[in-house]
């Protein structure tokens, strides 16, 4: 188990606390409500706050990047997102693209260096399914002519984005390779489930883009950049269901019916109990998985145990938080629907539980 410092401690509570008073002065989920239609799939003002002014942009990225702190800050602060589904890129951007980034070696310096000041990036290279796989890679890049082509039909937080990583396949097999929102670009958002953070499908026409990786080794970059991913994705999935099940506890304590509240029914107990052993299995998942930084293989095994776990979790406690919240929990009004589509949308966000399991078989030669 992870036991970290006094001061290491003292400063990842003052960060916490510090993202939790922003989401709260933002309105949580109220957030999301003011989402415009035809904007950019996030809060522009939201990320400037969170992402420039606090410095969040560059959490968890490489100190040549002007980058702060590692997993426990990341995860720490995808926790607090989650909670208050905050309609920043902060998971896709600095996480998702700055990781892969950070693995690309010295040509995604710039890139690296942009979205750690705040630009946002889009990472273009899991697919449909959120899996990493080179054969399924369907961009073609021109080394001659220094551009990319094709589409990319899922692009999370891809509709508003400054910059896509993206993986193309070139005669030296797949590599990576960075293109910037502009001419050859065409990017339109796509009706999600998740509204907190749609998706888009990105076209790219003679897009001029900029080779990160030689000699088709993006196999070797993405996977564990993606690990890190999904231990942060676990975090803000562990934030939700805390979330649903403080919403749920707070309502089944007011909720009047045969003159007592529901709360004091046996069955209503007995649900919140089991909600609450998901909850903090979750975090168990997450807490267990900082032990793994540093250690490829480790977090590789970490971060599938977290996604197996976390995301059928966050599923579960979404959908009893619909349930217990009777009548008004079906409501567009109420919250806990936002709550649902995001558990929904991040269980796939990067392959689902089953992917991860036959992943574990795989990792632990089982």
């Amino acid at each position: 188990m992870t036991v970290l410092d006094a001061d290491r401690a003292s400063e990842l509570q003052d960060l916490r606390a510090a993202v939790r008073e922003v989401c709260t002065d933002a309105g949580g989920p109220a957030a999301v409500r003011q989402l415009a239609p035809d904007g950019p799939g996030y809060d522009p003002q939201l990320w400037e706050v969170v992402g420039r002014q606090m410095g969040l942009a560059a959490l968890g990225l490489p100190e040549s990047a002007d980058g702060v702190g590692g997993l426990a800050e990341v995860t720490t602060v995808c926790e607090e997102l989650g909670r208050a589904l905050l309609p920043v890129p902060f998971l896709t951007s600095t996480v998702m693209a700055g990781q892969v980034l950070a693995a690309a070696g010295p040509a995604a310096g710039e890139a690296l260096a942009r979205v750690a000041a705040g630009e946002v990036a889009a990472l273009g290279v899991t697919g449909p399914a959120g899996v990493w796989d080179p054969a399924a890679v369907e961009l073609r890049a021109d080394h001659a002519a220094g551009t990319v082509d094709g589409v990319l039909s899922a692009v999370p937080s891809g509709a508003g984005a400054d910059l896509y990583v993206v993986a193309a396949r070139t005669d030296d097999g797949v590599d990576l390779f960075t293109v910037d929102a502009g001419p050859g670009v065409a990017a339109v958002a796509v009706d999600s489930l998740d509204l907190s953070r749609p998706s888009a499908v990105v076209t790219f026409t003679d897009a001029p883009a900029t080779r990160l990786t030689t000699g088709g080794s993006a196999d070797a970059v993405v996977p564990p950049a993606l690990d890190v991913a999904a231990v942060a994705l676990a975090a803000e999935q562990l934030g939700g269901a805390e979330a649903c099940l403080e919403l749920t506890v707070g309502y089944i304590k007011d909720r009047r019916q045969f003159g007592r509240p529901i709360g004091s029914f046996q069955a209503v107990k007995h649900a919140c109990a089991d909600l609450l052993v998901l909850v903090e299995t979750c975090r168990s998942a997450v807490v267990r998985a900082l032990d793994a930084e540093g250690s490829a293989d480790a977090l590789a095994e970490a971060g599938s145990v977290a996604q197996a776990w976390c995301s059928e979790a966050y599923r579960s406690v979404t959908a009893e938080t619909v349930q217990l919240h009777g009548g008004i929990g079906f409501t567009w009004e109420h919250d806990a629907h936002l709550y649902f589509r995001r558990a929904r949308a991040d269980a796939v966000l990067l392959g689902g539980a089953a992917h991860h399991r036959e992943r574990l078989a795989t990792l632990l030669a089982w």
